[in-house]
């Protein structure tokens, strides 16, 4: 794990300069905006006063000493916490003035909501013609769906991935982590970033609307492809892959372990190594074509073979041979796996509440020259309220306590 110590400081990051409105909770919008805050951008999350998102609620576990809810501290680094309360119209008017000096906004309100408050796309881009307004909503702007809520398991089942998850008599299965709320977010990113490059050539801005059902749909990949070519529902194959054989589990001496053999060759050279070379003259075994259609003889097969060594020993195997091959990690096994470590995919913030700071999961995008930072731990409910009140909008702290009296902030 990388233990190096990082803290507040100027942003560096090939976003730095630009400031977001981040009107998001739970996942998939702070996920977008989370990873604008690493690029450098300037987030502010704005809170409702006395809840604040709803994953501050979704505990435990907390991160020690800290109080919060690890799932909030997941998603919401490198952001100030500003306290309002929109749905008053002092609140509407101070997000107005915020947005005098934001070039983006972020939201994932239900569909309609922020117009209740003025503060939908066209109640702004009059006002704020350079705005990049992304909204993450479960089912888009538009379509008879739109204004349902939508959930990552109820997207997961919708979309269809829980249809080819799961074993082929069992029941269906939903990913065991919300990848729904996660692709929104960073196709909303995606989004964003390609709204900053129209912006800069053309000076507009303009409204990205995504759905999470939509996203969903769109990283179904081959499988989507598969069913669109065939017209035939894929059916659920447990842990192995509707394409490509063999390229699945089996079972060790003591175990487990992935083998991902992608093609032809890298087959004959599977057999050549364990001595079962007499399988490429079966046609049956002959090709991928072959072996896809001939799916549970293959694997049953290789089955005994696997189930002759521990994991540890395929594992070794493998890599000499360059086949793919791996075990099955728990999550303790994947932080202390060396790659991961290699790699630096923990790294040790600095939080007001632990002397010793607290562990994230870094950022994955490696850039040479502008790498991720991470400036500013996962805030505090309100913590930067005067502060951001007082720099952006030069509100004096009298005029900031009167509207904490009111309930405003």
């Amino acid at each position: 794990m990388d233990e190096s110590a990082t803290g507040a400081g100027r942003a560096i990051g090939p976003l730095a300069g630009l400031r977001v409105l981040d009107l998001t909770r739970v996942l998939a919008g702070p996920t977008c905006t989370q990873m604008l805050g690493d690029l450098g951008a300037e987030v502010i999350k704005i809170e409702k006063p006395g809840a604040g998102d709803d994953t501050r609620g979704f505990a435990p576990p907390v991160v020690a000493p800290t109080g919060e809810s690890a799932y909030f501290l997941g998603v919401n680094r490198n952001k100030r916490s500003v306290s309002l309360d929109i749905a008053r119209p002092e609140g509407q008017a101070i997000v107005r003035r915020l947005l005098g000096g934001c070039a983006i906004l972020v939201e994932n309100f239900k569909v309609g909501a922020l117009a209740r408050y003025g503060l939908g796309y066209d109640d702004l881009k009059g006002e704020f013609p350079g705005l990049i307004y992304c909204s993450i909503t479960g089912f888009g702007q538009t379509g008879p769906y739109a204004p349902r809520p939508g959930y990552d398991s109820l997207i997961q089942a919708m979309g269809g991935v829980m249809s080819l998850t799961g074993e082929p008599d069992g029941l269906p299965q939903k990913v065991g982590v919300p990848v729904a709320d996660v692709f929104a977010g960073l196709y909303g990113c995606i989004g964003v970033l390609a709204a900053l490059r129209h912006r800069e050539r053309t000076g507009e801005g303009q409204a990205i609307d995504i759905g999470m059902l939509d996203t969903h749909v769109a990283w179904l990949a081959n499988q989507a492809m598969n069913y669109l070519a065939t017209k035939q529902d894929p059916p659920r194959l447990g842990n192995q892959h509707p394409n490509i054989v063999p390229y699945q589990v089996f079972p060790t001496a003591d175990g487990h372990v992935v083998l991902s053999i992608g093609n032809d060759p890298t087959f004959k050279r599977f057999c050549e190594a364990m001595g079962i070379e007499a399988l490429l003259a079966d046609e049956r075994f002959a090709t991928n074509a072959a072996r896809v259609a001939n799916r549970q003889l293959v694997t049953d097969t290789l089955t005994p073979l696997l189930q002759a060594h521990p994991t540890a020993w395929w594992v070794e195997k493998l890599e000499a041979l360059k086949i793919g091959g791996g075990p099955i990690n728990r999550l303790s096994q994947v932080f202390a796996d060396p790659q991961v470590q290699a790699r630096g995919m923990v790294v040790r913030m600095a939080h007001p509440k632990a002397p010793d700071g607290i562990e994230v999961v870094a950022n994955p995008v490696k850039l040479s020259a502008t790498p991720p930072d991470y400036r500013l731990p996962p805030p505090m409910l309100g913590e930067h309220t005067e502060e951001v009140l007082g720099e952006l909008l030069g509100m004096s702290g009298a005029e900031i306590a009167r509207l904490r009296e009111q309930g405003v902030v």
